[in-house]
């Protein structure tokens, strides 16, 4: 199924730009408007794989390392080769990496920009009215969603094939795992005592490896906060951590060590895996399931 490219059109104030760049870490470079690029997207271009892909977003870095030509990929984010927080980070060191600067992807003069909504970037807004092409790439809370924009990143690099036996192998590997949590009950705890709830990715593997979320049982939305006190009372069988709270950095990491949570098994995912859904989702399933048939 061939994804919908949008153009990059309209106006912005600069205080939304601003802030928005401050969101994404994307801090525009003065002078950029002094910049004019003619539009990409030409008659007869669309049919044609893009050869100067830039990535906009640290999931849209993943999705493109997995399905693009090496030789299409123009510019990924600076975030691409943190190891904390990107899945792909081996991978990616090897690539272009780009700054926080507008200006590089304008010398770069890309044919399509992969974002995460593209559109509403700081840099496509900087970039606005000059016709470049550009995909957005939705935020992906389970595994069908991974699915999805899988076959959508797939068909926009010219490369739908690819993306299929992608999405094969994950649902083989996945389809081989056993459900060994039994219906018990996990909770996934934050630094600074948040709590992942419901329709989340981490939620949808909780579910594949046959957990219950703490979070849902408590009716919390999405991301809450949960206070030692309750944690304690509520006495899930599991409390899942990101890995990299295993050292004590701030208080906010203290607090998961806390004598009172000593006593409940726990299992560490890094947090690599489940910034992004994509696919490092399938290392997240099996280090889960191995860690639950552990106990």
């Amino acid at each position: 199924m061939t994804p919908q490219i949008g153009i990059v059109s309209g106006r912005r104030k600069a205080a939304s730009v601003a802030a928005l760049a401050a969101a994404l870490g994307l801090a525009l470079a003065a002078g950029t408007g002094a910049h004019s690029a003619p539009p990409i997207a030409r008659q007869g271009e669309a049919a044609r794989p893009p050869q100067r892909i830039v990535s906009l977003n640290l999931c849209a870095d993943q999705f493109l390392i997995a399905l693009a030509d090496r030789h299409q990929i123009a510019g990924l984010t600076h975030y691409a080769a943190d190891p904390v927080t990107s899945a792909a980070a081996a991978q990616a060191k090897t690539y272009p990496i780009l700054g926080q600067s507008a200006e590089e992807v304008l010398a770069i003069q890309p044919d399509l920009l992969v974002g995460m909504p593209a559109r509403r970037s700081a840099v496509m807004a900087a970039l606005q009215g000059r016709g470049y092409r550009a995909l957005d790439v939705k935020r992906a809370e389970s595994f069908a969603a991974i699915v999805r924009e899988t076959r959508k990143v797939a068909g926009a690099v010219g490369h739908p094939e690819r993306g299929e036996r992608l999405i094969a192998d994950m649902e083989r590997q996945l389809a081989a795992l056993p459900k060994p949590g039994r219906g018990r009950v996990a909770a996934y705890y934050q630094r600074r005592g948040y709590l992942t709830g419901t329709g989340t990715l981490v939620d949808d593997l909780m579910q594949r490896a046959g957990l219950v979320n703490l979070a849902g049982k408590l009716g919390k939305p999405a991301l809450s906060t949960l206070s030692l006190e309750e944690m304690v009372a509520a006495r899930p069988d599991f409390i899942i951590v990101e890995s990299q709270s295993d050292t004590v950095a701030d208080q906010g990491t203290a607090m998961l060590h806390h004598p009172a949570l000593r006593d409940i098994p726990r299992i560490r995912l890094p947090q690599a895996w489940t910034v992004c859904g994509g696919p490092a989702y399938v290392a997240a399933a099996r280090s889960l399931v191995r860690q639950v048939a552990a106990h």
